[in-house]
């Protein structure tokens, strides 16, 4: 039998910034969706953090959901952890990874219909998310004979964990590289931060109520998903108003785009970064 909760105010405590963050990580796609509308343009948005991301969200879409639905993997997770545990997957946690991946596969459509210079999906990100996509096919292979589902699922958590660490990093090597972060909304940093650190927050108030800090590491991919996310979008911050500051709001409907050159009957991109004109 699985543990309730000791105290009343702790669970709604417990809902309430469950809640909140997923509202904060679900509207945390919708900046860039908007200024790609507005710029009808995805320039300076990296096309290896969608793919990563993509594959990362899909895969914690699988833990979530596994986790938080499958009678069977609940009781493969008690029998691990002991059945005074609580599973540490909320619903929170299985509609924002639904809303995550739906938002993330229509951010992916947006590069096919919009301007996007000479920028393009690098063959390592393809061979990452080839090489991810098959251990997942192998691991699943593995575990089938066995119905060891707990442990598949967690080789899942394990790739969006991963995924985390990696995704963020193309696009704050594009940054560095543009000296620039247009195209690349900070709405959408500020929104996933605070996600991070509410979720951060969520899986304390478990931990205060049941008083143990398994929750933590028997859903270790939340917890280091919460201080990865943290880690890079300090450094977008940091991007954004320190290093490559802009003086015109990325929402304004004349954002620049992009300066395009004629050159023998071709147009060519004159610069990744766009001047503004201030």
């Amino acid at each position: 039998m699985s543990s309730s909760w000791n105290s009343v105010g702790l669970e709604v405590l417990y809902q309430v910034i469950g809640w909140i963050a997923f509202a904060a990580w679900s509207f945390s796609f919708y900046p860039q969706v908007v200024l790609n509308y507005k710029r009808k343009s995805v320039v300076g948005l990296n096309f290896d953090f969608l793919v990563l991301n993509l594959t990362k969200h899909s895969s914690y879409l699988i833990y979530n959901a596994a986790l938080f639905f499958s009678p069977v993997i609940q009781k493969q997770y008690h029998d691990k952890f002991g059945d005074k545990e609580m599973i540490p997957v909320a619903a929170n946690d299985v509609a924002f990874s639904v809303h995550a991946v739906t938002l993330t596969a229509f951010t992916l459509s947006q590069v096919l219909i919009y301007e996007r210079g000479n920028q393009k999906v690098s063959k390592v990100c393809i061979s990452i998310t080839a090489v991810v996509s098959t251990a997942a096919i192998v691991c699943l292979i593995v575990a089938w004979p066995k119905s060891n589902w707990l442990w598949l699922i967690d080789v899942f958590n394990t790739i969006q964990v991963l995924m985390t660490a990696i995704k963020y990093i193309p696009q704050a090597v594009l940054n560095f590289r543009r000296k620039s972060t247009i195209g690349w909304s900070i709405g959408n940093i500020l929104l996933d931060l605070t996600g991070g650190v509410l979720n951060f927050g969520q899986m304390g108030v478990q931990s205060i109520d049941q008083n143990t800090l398994v929750n933590f590491y028997g859903n270790i991919g939340k917890t280091l998903l919460s201080l990865e996310v943290v880690f890079f979008d300090v450094i977008f911050i940091i991007q954004h108003y320190v290093l490559y500051p802009v003086k015109r709001d990325e929402n304004d409907g004349d954002y620049p785009v992009l300066h395009v050159q004629v050159k023998d009957g071709a147009k060519h991109q004159a610069e990744d970064t766009p001047v503004l004109d201030v």
